[in-house]
């Protein structure tokens, strides 16, 4: 039994870093928890929605934390143009993210249609930018759709993006189900998957009554756990790590009144790596752990590991018992990560 992995550059493609005094505490977490990457989500408030804004954001979290490479991403909305594309491709922005309306944490101004941003999606296409789709529909009762069932629903729009923009690099975010999972498999090779911690450990049963554990998409059944699990232990390429670590206040985790929740999103960062060599050594796939981690996601996003560069650093981890910290906190703020109390059997070796 290996006591010891080392792992080469380990990129994080879906993280949330948020702005203010909470960015302060958690930007660093992201090297904390073993990773060098961090593609960074831009549902702030107001959210990112121009190439200058994406900038700005970046160079705040350069000064929080230099030695992390940021990639940035803007917020599908009706101001974005396919000029504005171009102009931010022509910037070293990497993608574009897109939220259905009011699915989760600052999507109040997400989209409706998505055919009303076709000219979008093909400038994308011309300058090979990524589109990273939440992959949820808004809950309708008329239509039976709620947090089980809502990406299943969202499903036949993947596909209808990828047969009209087949040259377009699509990521599927955060998929929990089983029939995600099969569709990403289906289709070419321009589309993708992200994958959290999170809903590598959880299902339904652990989020009903627990707000720590509550995000959106909800972690779903044994079944759709077992075919997250099963599509990274066949080391298929174009499923990969995006955490969607997610802070929140935890004020804001721990209570709810009748006309607001609590918030959902699950705080992983600084465990990150740990985490996953834990979950992974759990279900018999460690030896996937750099190819989930590390290589698969730099494949798809074209940003290979470059071993001239300080970005290419290994990440050592050694088995032992280490306990997950109760809490982080800073100006005011306080973060509870996953699995606080709870033990790992793997930490990283400084």
């Amino acid at each position: 039994m290996s006591t010891t992995i080392s792992v080469s550059s380990p990129a994080d493609f879906h993280v949330h870093l948020r702005q203010g005094d909470l960015s302060e505490l958690v930007t660093p977490h992201v090297r904390k928890g073993g990773f060098h990457l961090a593609y960074v989500m831009p549902n702030l408030t107001p959210p990112i929605t121009t190439t200058d804004q994406a900038l700005e954001y970046k160079s705040k979290l350069e000064k929080i934390d230099p030695q992390t490479e940021f990639l940035m991403t803007l917020y599908l909305s009706p101001d974005l143009t396919p000029d504005e594309i171009r102009k931010a491709k022509n910037a070293g922005i990497i993608g574009v993210k897109s939220y259905p309306r009011g699915v989760t944490t600052n999507s109040d101004g997400g989209i409706e249609s998505y055919e009303a941003y076709y000219p979008v999606f093909g400038a994308m296409q011309d300058v090979d930018m990524v589109l990273n789709l939440h992959g949820e529909v808004p809950s309708d009762t008329s239509a039976n759709v709620h947090v089980i069932n809502a990406e299943q629903t969202f499903l036949p729009h993947l596909r209808k993006l990828h047969a009209h923009f087949p040259r377009l690099r699509i990521v599927l975010e955060h998929a929990t189900t089983r029939a995600a999972v099969e569709t990403v498999k289906s289709l070419g090779s321009t589309v993708a998957c992200t994958i959290t911690a999170h809903h590598l450990a959880l299902t339904v049963d652990d989020w009903a009554g627990q707000s720590w554990n509550y995000c959106k998409p909800v972690a779903k059944f044994p079944d759709d756990r077992k075919a997250l699990r099963d599509v990274i232990l066949e080391g298929h390429p174009r499923f990969f790590l995006g955490s969607d670590s997610a802070p929140h206040p935890s004020i804001k985790k721990s209570t709810s009144s009748p006309d607001q929740g609590c918030a959902a999103g699950i705080y992983t960062s600084p465990i990150l790596l740990p985490l996953i060599a834990h979950l992974l050594d759990s279900f018999g796939a460690l030896d996937r752990l750099e190819a989930f981690v590390s290589k698969n996601g730099r494949a798809f996003y074209k940003k290979e590991i470059n071993t001239n560069s300080s970005a290419s650093t290994a990440v050592r981890l050694r088995r032992g018992k280490t306990p997950v910290t109760g809490r982080y906190s800073a100006k005011g703020q306080e973060v509870i990560p996953f699995w606080s109390g709870k033990d790992l059997a793997w930490e990283i070796d400084n």
